[in-house]
Order: C-alpha cells, then structure tokens, then sequence
C-alpha cells in the first residue's frame, strides 16, 4: 500500500511518546532562521547565551561520559562547571539498563520521557557539548542518538567546554532545572546495527564498517579498557580513529579534508557505512564527519567491539597480539 496509507494507519496506533519522522538530506532550519548544521561554533552559542535564547526552543546539553579507568566524574565536574543554561545528559541512564552492555540505545518511550524532562520537545534545537581533553569524545554519540530518535535539529559545539573555556567564555555553577514537556520519538531501526548484521555482512559485504578506536587497539597490540576484552577488529572493517577527526586543539576537521581522510582511508561515502568501537561511544565521530560530507545515513553497530569480541568465534576476531583464545593474524 501507499507510504501515505501506511502513515495513516501507524499514526492510530503509535504510543503517546512516539512521533513519526521521516529522514531528509540537507540543511535544516532551526527556530532562530539558523541553519542547523552538525556542528555549531563556539561564537553562535555565545550570542545564544548573552541574548537569553536558551530555553525551550533551544537547548544544550553537557553530555560528558568519560571511561572508568580517567576516575573523572561528569555530573561532579557538570555541577561546579558548565556553559550557562546547560543541562547535563548521561549517557548511562538515558539508556537499556536490561542489557547487559554498556548505555545501549534505550527505547523510543523511554528517550522520549528523558529528554522532555530535560525540557525538550519537538520544536527545540538542541546543542550538545563535553568536557574531554580531546575537544569532543561524547557528544557526538548524543548527537547521534538525537537523529536516530528522528530529531534533526541538533548540533554539536564545535571545540566542546575545552575551547570554550580556553578562549575565556562564560562558565557557571548554578544550575536550574528546565521545565519538562513533551517530546515524541520515533526509532530509526535502519541506523542501527545488531551483531547478526555484522555477522552476515562478513559474507554479504552490502555495507563497510569503520572502527574509531585507536590504532593499536584496532591492530591488537594495545589493551582494551575493559576487563575480560581484548582488542582486535572485526574482519575487513577499516580503522579511522576517532581523535584523527579532530585537530589538536579539538575542532572538527573542514569538509574538504574529512573527504580526503576517508578517500584515503578507503572509505566510499556514496555506498553504505556502519560505524563501530568500543562501546558504541566514538563510533558517531566517523557519523558526524561523514554528515558534514553530505552523507547523513550512517548506521551504528551498537553493541560495538565489547559485543563482538564476547560472541565472535575466534577467527573473526582479527588481532595481530593475542587475539581471542589463540593467536589470529590476517
């Protein structure tokens, strides 16, 4: 039947909290007539800030998670320090909590109720931003999270609280808690990835795989921040890590020379992407790059690398070190 039929009868029987989305390529206004690109500079949310634009129809979002192993706590590190107006998105609780892996993708009710009690509805262009030392480590995977929920409006703050601060930007302390509302998600099921669709693209081939962890975890040669994992790669997926995105002060790299990265990495924008790494976290680096390249579709494997190396038998778990049970070379 007709896409038109096909909205007509789903819209009946969707929940409360779910909204229907369609995808769409190009830029998206936003409601202060910007465009609202994947990324913002630190200049445009200053202006937001001194002219009092942030509320409902505009929101940021620290969205710092940092690995266990930094012992750096976000929401502390939120509650003394964070752009005014922000409010703190965590990753852990916005999140499956039956899963037995870390802050998988919760379901359309439940990111639906987090971030309208964070006061996000709909019509709210969303800012997201983190505290790393790299510039951006998790918001991107905010960022993602956002779009797969069929919210297009949201950016990332080009440079994080790291160039922020360091260029003297305001920082505050006081917090206030939005005003909750209501906001409708609708999952977008084809960007993302389980590990039956990795599985079977190992023969299949219909998509490439990027991992964004760094090099020597990819080769095999540098330990894996979680116990129980040793680090390897998923066979013919190709590495980009995620901080090679990033110049060193912590900006995204220009469009002209994201392009050069993955033509030279041998990466094809114009055929399918899936994009993994440890945890599902740095993944949407390599997201965000390829939508700021005109390619907005790319999926994530989810479950990542902490998935794969649990469930994958050992030669499909490439390592030039130890690999899984047994020396695997490729």
């Amino acid at each position: 039947f007709s896409r038109d039929s096909f909205l007509s009868r789903f819209i009946t029987t969707v929940p409360r909290s779910t909204c229907i989305t369609f995808a769409t390529v190009g830029n998206y206004t936003n409601n202060h007539g910007a465009p609202c690109e994947g990324i913002v500079a630190s200049k445009w949310l200053l202006d937001a800030v001194k002219d009092q634009r942030v509320g409902p129809k505009l929101r940021v979002l620290d969205t710092s998670w940092y690995l266990p192993k930094l012992r750096r706590n976000a929401k502390t590190e939120f509650k003394k320090r964070h752009i005014p107006g922000a409010a703190f998105f965590d990753i852990d609780q916005c999140c499956d909590k039956t899963s037995p892996l870390d802050h998988m993708l919760p379901s359309e009710r439940i990111f639906a109720d987090y971030v309208g009690n964070l006061g996000i509805g709909n019509d709210t262009h969303v800012v997201v931003y983190d505290a790393s030392n790299f510039g951006a480590f998790s918001a991107p995977r905010v960022w993602w999270m956002f779009r797969v929920f069929g919210h297009s409006s949201v950016s990332v703050l080009n440079g994080g609280l790291k160039n922020w601060a360091n260029e003297g930007l305001p920082v505050s302390d006081p917090y206030s808690r939005p005003e909750p509302t209501e906001f409708r998600a609708y999952l977008n099921r084809s960007w993302v990835k389980t590990y039956e669709d990795i599985l079977d693209n190992l023969d299949g081939k219909e998509f490439q795989v990027v991992d964004a962890r760094p090099g020597g975890r990819f080769r095999g040669v540098d330990p894996e921040p979680r116990d129980n994992t040793e680090p390897g790669h998923i066979p013919g997926s190709i590495s980009m890590p995620f901080s090679s995105f990033l110049s060193a002060p912590g900006h995204l790299h220009p469009r002209e020379d994201l392009q050069t990265m993955f033509t030279q990495a041998g990466v094809d924008l114009s055929h399918p992407l899936c994009v993994s790494c440890g945890s599902g976290v740095t993944a949407s680096h390599v997201a965000l790059a390829a939508h700021e390249c005109g390619h907005p579709g790319v999926s994530v494997y989810d479950g990542a690398w902490s998935e794969w190396y649990t469930r994958a038998v050992p030669e499909h778990v490439i390592s030039v070190g130890f690999g899984k049970h047994s020396p695997v070379f490729e």
